[in-house]
């Protein structure tokens, strides 16, 4: 699934969804109208023909001056500053504990080494559990989330097949992710 260019534009789709709708509100400062200011990423884990525009961060420009506030909507395919994609951070992270050669494949595509792996699982069972937006989001969950299984357990959670589950996720953290979101969270 992580290969597959098709994932990866639906993504893309759902993060120009969210930009559509921050651009109509428009600035969240002076209520002036919003002008593109998308920004080049270098996106780690993006498979061959995804669509063009992927490796760019949708985010505005507010057009008045001296406003010029920048609005940055929340992202299915970035958490917040991270190079690799979201959907590679939260998959590789949760499936750590697999076979040898299945993460080994899994940090080859990502390009990250297993000690990177290894940071972000202590990320999800220190930093995110303390965070008080994990505080706030595992209250909707009963019985509660194994947070030292994070992101597995969470990843569980959600129904469908993985990619429904995957999507679901990510769109639980868009609180995270930057921009907008981030400030309102």
């Amino acid at each position: 699934m992580l290969a597959d260019a098709r994932f990866h534009n639906l993504l893309l789709a759902l993060d120009r969804d969210l930009a559509a709708a921050a651009r109509a509100k428009g600035c969240v400062r002076c209520g002036g109208v919003l002008h593109s200011a998308r920004f080049r990423r270098k996106p780690r884990g993006s498979p061959a023909g995804v669509d063009e525009g992927y490796d760019r961060r949708l985010s505005f420009c507010c057009a008045t001056d001296p406003c010029r506030k920048r609005t940055t909507p929340a992202s299915f395919r970035f958490l917040g500053r991270k190079v690799v994609l979201g959907a590679m951070v939260v998959l590789v992270s949760a499936l750590r504990h697999g076979a040898a050669t299945a993460v080994s494949e899994l940090c080859e595509l990502a390009g990250v080494s297993r000690r990177t792996v290894g940071r972000w699982r202590e990320r999800w069972r220190t930093t995110f559990v303390a965070s008080p937006f994990w505080r706030m989001a595992a209250a909707a969950f009963m019985p509660p989330v194994d947070q030292a299984r994070l992101p597995a357990s969470l990843l569980e959670r959600f129904s469908g097949g993985i990619a429904e589950g995957l999507v679901a996720l990510l769109r639980l953290l868009l609180p995270i992710t930057g921009g907008v979101a981030m400030q309102a969270a």
